[in-house]
């Protein structure tokens, strides 16, 4: 388990960057956290780390982008998900198979569609600048 704290957008983004750069093609990423508590920056970091040169924004509306680079990043916000049911409509399956990494914000409405394989990634308000963030699984090879 790693644990940063934050003290910024910009350092949570940074941490994401570090993040991005280690986490291995095909990791599943579920991320928990309030609303506001930097899951968005944290991906936008991921996605720098991961080579992507592109603006990174919530899919809060769409459900999932995709974004395109060195590497491959499949972000997905689950907020207006009511179950892993309906995940399993929009092709979670197929999403996987692809090999990209996918980063899952709202995870808890979608809980029972992951396998135990994912690396867990939880955001904590401390303060409204500071986060606490805490990284584990996925063998902890992030």
């Amino acid at each position: 388990m790693r644990e940063i704290i934050s003290n910024s957008e910009r350092d949570t983004e940074l941490a994401g960057e570090r993040f991005g750069a280690e986490v291995p093609d095909g990791a599943v990423v579920a991320m928990y956290g309030e609303l506001g508590s930097g899951k968005t920056a944290f991906v936008r970091g991921m996605a720098r780390g991961m080579g992507i040169d592109c603006r990174v924004s919530s899919p809060t509306f769409t459900i999932v982008n995709e974004y395109l680079g060195k590497r491959e990043l499949i972000h997905f916000d689950m907020y207006r998900l009511a179950s892993a049911d309906e995940l399993w409509d929009i092709g979670w399956e197929d999403y996987l198979a692809r090999g990209a990494v996918c980063a899952v914000e709202w995870s808890e409405n979608v809980a029972d569609a992951f396998t135990g394989d994912e690396i867990t990634v939880r955001f904590e308000k401390l303060s409204d600048t500071d986060r606490r963030i805490t990284i584990e699984g996925g063998a902890d090879k992030c």
